[in-house]
């Protein structure tokens, strides 16, 4: 990922800056106040710079890295429910990085149940932004989403 102001050619594409307002106003959501109230309830309080707008060079959204914090792509952001959906998202495995004594993530059983966790309960297979990404079948669809995520990690 190349940390660097601007925007990357694309539509919708947010500058650096403008990704760091929208973390700074996610941070305001509830679901993300509570991620933070519960990390820090853990031992692992987490501060406004652990959360990083930056420029991504690989077609993802953003990720988590230990010891370095939460970097959302500000060139893949488009409205602000998608920065809140990262962001969230990428909390979740902070956590589970904080409460697993022995997660390892090159190990990609650790990786990929993290991946699940972080999908269901961040929302991200929600059936509402399932219809949203074109999956249109309402039942099953969270096995669906379970087992997809299973198949990238392992």
């Amino acid at each position: 990922m190349a940390e660097e102001p601007g925007t990357a050619p694309g539509s919708g594409s947010r500058t650096v800056k403008e990704c760091e307002d929208m973390i700074r106003r996610s941070l305001r959501t509830p679901m993300v106040r509570f991620l933070r109230e519960n990390l820090e309830k853990a031992g692992c309080g987490v501060s406004e710079n652990f959360f990083k707008a930056v420029n991504c060079d690989k077609s993802i959204a953003g990720g988590y890295v230990r010891g370095k914090g939460i970097m959302v792509c500000s060139n893949h952001m488009n409205i602000q429910d998608d920065v809140n959906q990262v962001v969230a998202h990428e909390l979740i495995h902070a956590y589970d990085d904080c409460q697993a004594a022995n997660l390892d993530w090159a190990d990609c059983a650790h990786h990929a149940c993290s991946e699940i966790r972080a999908g269901h309960l961040s929302g991200d297979c929600h059936y509402k932004r399932e219809l949203l990404r074109g999956y249109i079948k309402l039942r099953g669809h969270e096995q669906v989403s379970s087992t997809f995520l299973l198949k990238l990690y392992t």
